[in-house]
Order: C-alpha cells, then sequence, then structure tokens
C-alpha cells in the first residue's frame, strides 16, 4: 500500500502562511506512519532511475551518482515506469521545494517503487524518512552522494540504509565519473560546495556545510575533459561563486580562475550565483578581458532597502548595490543582469517595499525573479517578530513583478 497522497490546502494556516517545521510531519501533515515493509529486491542488479530536484548544483551531484552507478555495472534508464529502484535527489531549500520532494516520493511510492532519498531533504530529516516512509530504502544525505555504489548494494543485500554525515564536507574532483544530464553543448562545473555566510533566511549551510573550493586546477582540468566531449558553454556554479578560492586560498580567486579557464577550449563561459560585494574591479576586469567568458551577472541581491538588508544579516550590501550596478554596466556595457529578490521579509513595512520597487524601476533588470518569504525553522529570520501574512507576499511579489514586465 503506497502513501496518501492527499498534500494539499492542510500545509497552510488561516491566513496560507506555513508555519516553520523541522519534522517531516510538520512539513507534510498528510504523511502517515505503516508498517515498514522489508523485503529484498530480486537476485539481478536493479535497474535504476533518477528524479532530479532542486537546483543545477544538486543536478551535479545526480550526475555523479549516475556515473558511479553506470561503472559498477547497473543499469540505468531514463524512465522511472522501467526501473526496479529510484533515486530521488531532493530539494529543501524552502516549505514549497519540500512538498515538491514529497509529492514526487509519494507518486513513486504509490506506484510501488524501492526508493533512495538523496540531496537536501535526506540530509534535513535524516532518519526520520525512513520512519516515515516505508518505500524508502535508503537516505544518502548531500554530502555522501559518493557513496551511492555502496548504499545500493547493502540495499541488495536487504538492509535500509542511512548514509547521512552529520556536516557534509565532501567535495567532487574532476577524478569522480560523471553522466551528463544535459544537452551535449553545455555543462555544469561545480568550483566549490557549501557556503560560509548566514543569510537570516537560509538553511543551505544547515543542509551543504561550509565552503570548500576546489583547486583551480582541478576545476581547469574537468573544463577540459568537459571541453574534449564537445560542451560549447560551460555554466559556472557553487552557492556563492565569487567567493571561490576564499577557504583554500585565504582570498577570493574567481578572477585567476576565470583567467585560467580563458585558456580552455570552450567558446563562451558563464558564472552565476555572485554576491554583490564579491564583483570586485579585479573580477570585473577579467569578465571583460577573458574572450570567452560572458557578460552575464547572475546577481542575486534579495531586497534594497538598509533595513531590510541588514534584518537578513546582509548589512554590508545595501552600500555597494546602486554603485556596484552602475560600475558593472561602466566597465561591460553589454551586461545582462540577473538577479532575486526576497518580498515578506519579516518586518518589510510598505515603506520597504516602495524603496524596492523604485529600485527595480530604476535598475532595469534584465531578468527578475521574485520569492515571498519562506519561514525556515532553525534560521533567525523565523524567529523575528513582525511577519508578514502570506496574502500580503503574494500581492506585493505580484506588484513587484507587475514593474518589471515592462522593462524585461
Amino acid at each position: 500500500m503506497g502513501l496518501p497522497s492527499r498534500l494539499g490546502s492542510s500545509l497552510a494556516d488561516g491566513d496560507g502562511s506555513v508555519p516553520p517545521s523541522d519534522r517531516i510531519g510538520g512539513c507534510v501533515p498528510a504523511l502517515q506512519r505503516q508498517p515498514i515493509r522489508r523485503h529484498r529486491l530480486s537476485s539481478r542488479k536493479p535497474t535504476v532511475a533518477f528524479s532530479h530536484l532542486g537546483c543545477e548544483k544538486n543536478r551535479v551531484d545526480t550526475e555523479h551518482m549516475l556515473g558511479l552507478l553506470a561503472q559498477a555495472g547497473y543499469g540505468t534508464s531514463a524512465d522511472e515506469a522501467d526501473a526496479d529502484l529510484v533515486v530521488v535527489n531532493t530539494c529543501s531549500f524552502i516549505q514549497e521545494a519540500r512538498e515538491e520532494s514529497v509529492r514526487t516520493l509519494v507518486t513513486l511510492a504509490e506506484q510501488g517503487k524501492h526508493l533512495v532519498i538523496a540531496g537536501c531533504l535526506a540530509q534535513h530529516f535524516r532518519g526520520e524518512l525512513l520512519e516515515a516512509i516505508p518505500e524508502a530504502r535508503a537516505i544518502v544525505g548531500s554530502g555522501d552522494y559518493q557513496h551511492i555504489v555502496e548504499v545500493l548494494q547493502r540495499v541488495e543485500a536487504g538492509e535500509r540504509v542511512t548514509r547521512v554525515s552529520e556536516t557534509p564536507t565532501f567535495v567532487a574532483d574532476e577524478h569522480l565519473v560523471r553522466h551528463r544530464t544535459t544537452s551535449e553543448a553545455v555543462a555544469y562545473l561545480k568550483v566549490a560546495e557549501g557556503c560560509d555566510y548566514r543569510c537570516a533566511f537560509c538553511i543551505i549551510p544547515r543542509l551543504r556545510g561550509d565552503q570548500r573550493s576546489r583547486t583551480i586546477e582541478s576545476i581547469v582540468a574537468e573544463a577540459r575533459q568537459l571541453a574534449a566531449q564537445g560542451v560549447l558553454e560551460l555554466v559556472l556554479i557553487s552557492q556563492i561563486t565569487t567567493n571561490y578560492g576564499l577557504d583554500l586560498y585565504g582570498r577570493p580567486r574567481l578572477a585567476d580562475l576565470l583567467r585560467a579557464l580563458g585558456e580552455v577550449e570552450i567558446p563562451w563561459i558563464r558564472v552565476h550565483y555572485a554576491y554583490p560585494t564579491g564583483l570586485t574591479s579585479e573580477v570585473l576586469a577579467a569578465f571583460r578581458e577573458v574572450p570567452n567568458v560572458l557578460p552575464y551577472l547572475d546577481l542575486p541581491l534579495q531586497h534594497s532597502h538598509p533595513e531590510v538588508l541588514r534584518a537578513m544579516n546582509r548589512p554590508w550590501q545595501a552600500e555597494v548595490s546602486g554603485g556596484l550596478l552602475r560600475r558593472i554596466r561602466a566597465a561591460l556595457p553589454q551586461a545582462t543582469l540577473r538577479t532575486t529578490f526576497i518580498v515578506g521579509f519579516p518586518g518589510e513595512t510598505e515603506q520597504h517595499f516602495q524603496h524596492l520597487l523604485r529600485f527595480v524601476e530604476e535598475q532595469r533588470f534584465d531578468h527578475m525573479g521574485v520569492f515571498t518569504f519562506s519561514a525556515e525553522a532553525g534560521t533567525a529570520a523565523a524567529e523575528l517578530p513582525d511577519q508578514v501574512p502570506a496574502r500580503l507576499a503574494r500581492e506585493r511579489r505580484d506588484r513587484l513583478m507587475l514593474a518589471q514586465q515592462p522593462i524585461a
């Protein structure tokens, strides 16, 4: 018998907001515990499919797991219907992502699939997932995906496996086999894992650990491998790419990395997830001078008002945002600017929001995304006073997107 699939309005309270929860049952009250089935898989090696959720950093982890299983002789299928076992690489960044992850698990469980739950939901809730989801044969944390073959071997032997490090410390390098799931022309290249910042709204350091950068030599070596596979566009990703190297070299070295990657025969290199204060004149010079680095900046600003940024634990950003955008446009006149904002952060007043509206209208971003605040258990923001009602946050999101429509 599969898990119940009703995952609707019971998640919300009266005003449509979702209270923060650090229990999987609190995230998805419809989950009910059932007797655990402990039968083995068939004697042959199971065919494995993957369900990928979440960000592109998670996608790279999925690709490594695919490569490791194929190397170990497991059959892999792009169709979950043909698989004996499905590895669901989950997201747990915000409540909405957790709901999507659990809906996916419920659907697959109702189809009778054996499940391995990997990624951030596994890191977040750990053994509680095995209790809540009888069809789950194993959970694999965000820093433990390199052990996927060992985990499946233990599952085949009849075990229910928990492989979750207390604190993720692993970062893959060019030697860990990888089977790409993107188009032949595009590849994501993870330059670092984790984050050292502690933004008040964010649980990523808890889910992914502190920042750990790869060496420039390792990244260039993987870039050459990808070039040999026919990759034309390389997308550099980490949690904060402009902080690349700080943990390893004692200072950020994104500019040095870009110049080293400029020697690799890949026509286009794109950088995602820049932090405003990390876009120094040295980094902007590398963007301008390295021919294959695209003048594209993904710059999550989150807000414009100094008081809101201070509450977000990003106080230094308010001093640089406007001036930084002018410097970017002066240094890179052809730059494409993408950003994201959070509305409905605790204490955000109409005056704060109007400041953000004017900022968006003045700066004229090429692409913009808007999130409503999600109160995450264990973050400082979840405990702040003056929580903004969810309906008001959604209204502000819609107004901000409406202001952006004539611009882009």
